[in-house]
């Protein structure tokens, strides 16, 4: 298990009752449990306690956890019959993104999703979820695919942002984030996004300019991450927790503004503690939503979305 800053003193506990555990393992004569049993209680009764009150920035650290599960694994678990569809046509196959054909419930759908990668390799591989402008153009390249055969389209949100290298930006980074959007805009099929951890920046709209959007109980959708809010605001990137707080980024925030439509619920103790739960919830929802958008069809489908993206920030206003 790997702990967050705050979990600390979670830790601790939990390491104490697996000492306990161990010691009666190699010495059988030995009877701890008992106390390894009121250690697990109070291990579960300070879960509890951490996870009812998360500040924003502790819901910062729960979805960039590095066990929670990706988009590899939504697809191999949620599709099935998938066939990834690699290459932008242009330059090259940006392995931020992921996406390709599948079936969903062994309907036809497009899924499309931002990859981290779980261990060193296949982060640097995946450039920790930061995609480049040929990732963009493969998304593009997928959503027109779909369109044209009309299957639903699912993007599975999931990154720090787009990634701001030289290479990037000579290749036109923030016109292929906005050719990206208005792709979403413009496809007449639905369109369902889930921020399953970070929805970090332009690198997150570009996948999530959706009918429906839903989020992780734990993830973050923002225009910006808190340290490089604070970084700009303050010129001091530590104050990030304060950044957290005005950005308001949480899915909770964000259902209040009605910029989120859906939050999906996630095991005590984040999506990470329990992947399979975590992502049979996602399959849950993603069922509800395809279900509520098979009433519309075409047009109707393009005009609801911009209807919602035109409507926003009204709410804030009225108050």
């Amino acid at each position: 298990m790997n702990y967050l800053e705050f979990e600390k003193p979670l830790a601790e506990i939990e390491g104490k009752a697996e000492e306990l555990r161990a010691m009666a393992r190699s010495n059988p004569e030995m009877d701890v449990e008992k106390e390894a049993a009121a250690l697990d209680k109070k291990a579960s009764d300070l879960l509890k306690d951490l996870y009812r009150t998360l500040t924003p920035w502790r819901k910062c650290q729960v979805a960039r956890h590095p066990d929670r599960p990706h988009c590899k694994d939504y697809i191999e678990a949620l599709f099935t019959e998938y066939t990834p569809l690699a290459g932008d046509r242009n330059f090259a196959d940006d392995h931020a993104v992921m996406g390709g054909l599948a079936r969903f419930d062994g309907k036809p759908v497009m899924v499309i999703g931002h990859e981290k990668g779980n261990d060193t390799k296949s982060r640097i591989e995946r450039n920790f979820g930061m995609a480049r402008p040929e990732g963009y153009r493969k998304a593009i390249r997928l959503m027109e695919l779909a369109d044209r055969f009309g299957v639903p389209i699912i993007t599975l949100v999931d990154t720090p942002g787009a990634y701001p290298g030289k290479g990037a930006e000579e290749r036109g980074q923030s016109e292929a984030i906005a050719r990206s959007t208005e792709t979403c805009l413009n496809v007449k099929v639905p369109l369902i996004s889930v921020v399953i951890g970070e929805g970090g920046s332009g690198g997150a709209v570009a996948f999530a300019t959706a009918n429906r959007l839903a989020m992780l109980e734990h993830s973050i959708y923002s225009v910006i991450s808190p340290e490089g809010c604070a970084s700009i605001l303050w010129k001091d990137a530590e104050k990030m927790r304060e950044a957290a707080e005005a950005l308001r980024l949480t899915a909770q925030d964000l259902n209040e503004l009605d910029i989120c439509d859906k939050i999906i619920a996630e095991p005590l103790g984040g999506a990470h503690r329990d992947k399979d739960a975590a992502i049979k919830s996602v399959g849950g929802a993603i069922r509800d939503l395809l279900k509520d958008l098979s009433k519309m069809k075409g047009k109707e489908l393009r005009d609801d979305r911009r209807k919602k993206y035109l409507g926003l920030g009204s709410k804030g206003l009225a108050a």
